[in-house]
């Protein structure tokens, strides 16, 4: 499980996440849908050990990922892009990650052909295109063979083929008893997704729960997400269709996928 609890993240005068909880259950796809600024990508870097909390705990399975014995075996994570240097092919990217965790070298051959690389193999990173790079990414995400996705924007330059490829990924990994956490713009992707929604604006998280119940009432989630950000811009409360506010004992605390629409 991850789990945000009173996260708040401060820049000198400037507060970039204020209380900032919810959290993200094993065999459930978690959506984490803001607009651009919102603080999706500030709230991952602190899960990841990449920045602190001014207060508040980001963990995973209840522990700072920097207690975490074998990192890349827990979680795979997206952000930003591949992290390869241009000049090394990716087999030699992925090489180099899996050496430096302990993770046997036949991963990389198996994660290339999941990804839909093998054939890019022993091509330059410098190369690829976009779409080619967020799956390098995708495939360091995969190599251990974690338990955990965070992925923020793993969308990002894919086509048709490949948005609905990764659709099928996140799925299966959940479906499988995983967990995985996405943090996206895109309404309809995680609508087709997602099981469960954190919404953030501002900083804030203005709704959190089961998909299904979050949107009742709204006509889609397209209604519903501009209802709670509207509010937040407003400086108001947003509608929560029902679900529990962050801190409570809400839906996310529970199991199952009941209220869930996909």
């Amino acid at each position: 499980m991850l789990s945000f609890d009173g996260v708040t993240k401060r820049h000198g005068p400037r507060t970039v996440l204020t209380d900032v909880t919810f959290r993200a259950l094993p065999g459930r796809v978690t959506a984490f849908l803001g607009p651009n600024g919102a603080g999706k990508s500030s709230a991952l870097r602190i899960l990841l050990g990449l920045d602190r909390a001014s207060s508040g705990a980001a963990l995973v399975n209840g522990l700072r990922y920097r207690d975490l014995r074998t990192p890349l075996r827990t979680v795979g994570a997206l952000l930003d892009g591949s992290g390869a240097h241009g000049s090394r092919t990716a087999r030699a990217h992925l090489a180099w990650v899996a050496r430096s965790n302990g993770i046997p070298g036949r991963r990389v051959a198996e994660v290339l052909e999941r990804v839909g690389l093998a054939a890019a193999g022993r091509t330059r990173v410098r190369r690829f295109s976009l779409g080619m790079g967020q799956r390098l990414g995708l495939a360091a995400a995969l190599l251990g063979e974690p338990e955990v996705l965070v992925l923020d924007e793993p969308a990002n330059g894919l086509d048709p083929a490949g948005v609905r490829w990764l659709r099928e990924l996140l799925r299966g990994h959940a479906d499988g008893g995983g967990t995985v956490l996405l943090s996206s713009h895109q309404i309809g992707e995680v609508a087709e997704v997602a099981d469960d929604l954190a919404v953030i604006a501002g900083g804030r998280v203005v709704a959190h729960g089961p998909l299904g119940r979050l949107t009742a009432g709204h006509g889609s989630l397209e209604g519903a997400y501009f209802a709670w950000t509207g509010a937040a811009d407003r400086g108001g409360a947003a509608d929560l269709g029902g679900a529990q506010r962050p801190g409570g004992t809400g839906p996310l605390g529970g199991a199952g996928r009941s209220g869930s629409a996909r």
